[in-house]
């Protein structure tokens, strides 16, 4: 390969996930390039307009916590926020703002511009060239070579991309872009498993044209929570969205069109998911449901265009002028952008190691919808964990693995890569075992000591987490001290809340634990001698609150502890363990899982063949002593 430039890293694909993967490589000190195929569209948000959700939230604010940028950029450009799930436990609740989609890449595209050790080039990468298992760089459409000894594909949506609307198909990456095909041959010829998956966006309408009087509007946080630490306002005019359904027309409409949907007159052959369902899907697999949610959502503030969330198809257009027209609110709507389908390549997540380095390519890492994964945060957070992992082999470190107890992310990395997915992979709080402690409030508790370790947390920054945390349990010290006796202002107190008077003197966490009391309502009992910030008061209440879960979950972890570090030689041979089928011999002679935790999450892995593996692996353990 003739190289025009030498690199530490290259980072192919400029979306979430490459831009996360730059700027972690770049501030370790590498030097950065970073590949798109249209600068116009750094950090885009071809889909809805909004950051975090229901698990996506814990996993923003990991981003944040190790140092990454989503955070920031979302609370910097966010036209409302919502905490979803305040009715449950803090364990589920999760943080999603609505964002101006033109703000957030243009912050993005300026951050990444004026990091210093990245340069952000234009230009469509067409082969990876690979010596001995080893990647050394890559070589773009116009016959420039760029030498590295770490390369990070984050190609999304656009390796062998087809868009379909009807019955018409043509090659994209997403509407208006190239499609990368020569990309997706060069990992073919390399010897990668490929799939094929499908996602899809809904129809833009135009503001004017939707009769808002007859939607209900969208609740929103009155004193809303940024993501990032840093946050100290929020710059933006707060947006309303709006909500609508849709009805026995809309259902009719799709159900006598089902033959000229993409999706279901056999020309789509990716795989979608079960979880986000197009229109046509909802309307065949819930023929029971009267209606569905449809959520008119802007998509910024000098926009013109609302986001119809629930309305995603893949029908022909004229199809979608008439479903859009018979939902309430959207009569005389006018489409601005119509929906699709998109196709494309992904590469099988079990031939990747934790790192998110490929097993056959050194130096070569993955990041994003290429793993199989769907959204923006779970494409960041990967992002996050392949640059990190690519700088640290570069420059000779110890590789960054997080184990399930400690990130949602590293919830997501274990499953992909010990099971692999057979759809677009999303994040959820039930993929969480331990999601008590992995909280969207306690992120930065977890993590921002190993992000200041890495070099992407500053000192100040940790300073103000570890005197939190020390806040926090000076207040819970003082409370488990504290005694507070019956009496009328202790009984007219807890009676405003709800609760019952004091039989006998109790000491102020005990009281804190009933259901009707919040950290409010105890400190008026007994002030600390300082007033606490509201964050540090949410870890007392949560902490001593939930304190019998928490306890239990630590000795989950300690049992999964103990199993993980039970470690698997890369050379175990698992065709010589008595007790496993030729399934899971297959399985874990190609996953080559590092320890005796990670084999037990291999799918199909029974109780008994754990006990197999365990005892091979004493017998190993003997012969070297």
């Amino acid at each position: 390969m003739g190289a025009n430039e030498k690199f530490d890293c290259i980072v192919v694909g400029a979306g979430h996930a490459g831009c996360e993967a730059a700027l972690a490589a770049a501030r370790m000190g590498c030097r950065v390039l970073l590949t798109v195929i249209n600068l116009d569209t750094l950090a885009a948000m071809p889909c809805s307009p909004s950051i975090g959700g229901t698990g996506k939230g814990q996993l923003v604010k990991e981003i944040d916590a190790l140092g990454g940028a989503m955070g920031k950029i979302a609370d910097r450009t966010a036209i409302s926020f919502r905490t979803l799930n305040t009715r449950k436990g803090p364990a589920v609740q999760s943080t999603r703002t609505q964002n101006d989609k033109h703000s957030y890449s243009r912050a993005m595209s300026r951050l990444v511009a004026l990091t210093p050790n990245i340069t952000l080039r234009q230009t469509q990468v067409k082969r990876l060239v690979v010596e001995d298992s080893r990647i050394v760089g890559v070589e773009d459409a116009i016959g420039c070579g760029y030498a590295a000894p770490s390369v990070v594909l984050a190609t999304g949506t656009f390796l062998s991309g087809i868009i379909h609307i009807g019955h018409n198909s043509f090659r994209a990456g997403r509407a208006g872009e190239f499609a990368s095909y020569d990309l997706a041959e060069s990992l073919k010829n390399l010897g990668f498993e490929m799939g094929r998956m499908k996602t899809g966006t809904p129809a833009r309408l135009l503001r004017k044209s939707i009769d808002f009087s007859r939607c209900e509007q969208v609740e929103q946080d009155e004193a809303p929570s940024p993501f990032s630490l840093l946050t100290q306002k929020l710059d933006l005019p707060f947006l309303p969205s709006f909500m609508t359904h849709t009805n026995s027309r809309t259902h009719g409409i799709i159900r006598e069109n089902l033959a000229r949907s993409a999706l279901y007159g056999g020309i789509v052959k990716g795989v979608s998911a079960r979880y986000c369902p197009s229109l046509e899907d909802k309307v065949v697999r819930f023929s029971e449901r009267e209606r569905h949610s449809v959520i008119l959502e802007p998509e910024g503030i000098e926009s013109e265009e609302i986001y119809a969330s629930g309305l995603g198809n893949s029908l022909p257009f004229e199809v979608q002028v008439e479903l859009v027209h018979s939902v309430a609110g959207l009569e005389e709507a006018v489409i601005m952008r119509p929906a699709y389908a998109i196709e494309y390549d992904f590469l099988d997540p079990c031939q990747l190691l934790p790192t998110l380095e490929t097993k056959a390519v050194r130096g070569l890492f993955c990041a994003g919808q290429i793993n199989g994964t769907s959204g923006y945060e779970e494409a960041a957070a990967q992002g996050l964990w392949a640059g990190i992992n690519a700088a640290c082999q570069v420059q000779g470190r110890a590789p960054f693995v997080l184990d399930r107890s400690q990130a949602y992310s590293a919830v997501m990395v274990d499953d992909l890569v010990t099971r692999g997915t057979r759809e677009p992979y999303r994040m959820f709080t039930s993929r969480a075992e331990y999601r008590l402690l992995l909280r969207e409030d306690n992120a930065d508790l977890r993590l921002a000591a190993i992000g200041h370790e890495l070099g992407l947390v500053d000192r100040e920054t940790l300073k103000d987490v570890t005197d939190r945390a020390a806040q926090a349990n000076a207040e819970m010290a003082r409370l488990e001290k504290a005694i507070i006796k019956p009496g009328p202002v202790v009984d007219a107190l807890l009676a405003q809340r709800g609760e019952g008077p004091l039989a006998q003197p109790q000491p102020l966490s005990q009281i804190l634990k009933r259901s009707g009391v919040d950290y409010k309502t105890a400190s008026a009992l007994s002030p600390p001698p300082e007033p606490l910030s509201p964050k540090a008061a949410r870890q007392v209440e949560i902490t001593i609150k939930y304190e019998g879960y928490i306890a239990r979950q630590k000795k989950e972890v300690e049992r999964f502890a103990a199993m993980e570090k039970k470690r698997l030689p890369k050379d175990f041979d698992y065709q010589k363990v008595a007790g496993l089928s030729l399934e899971l011999r297959e399985k874990l002679s190609r996953i080559r899982p590092a320890s005796l935790g990670q084999a037990s999450r291999v799918e199909g892995m029974t109780p008994s063949a754990i006990a197999a593996l365990a005892v091979k692996l004493r017998q190993k353990d003997s012969l070297k002593s």
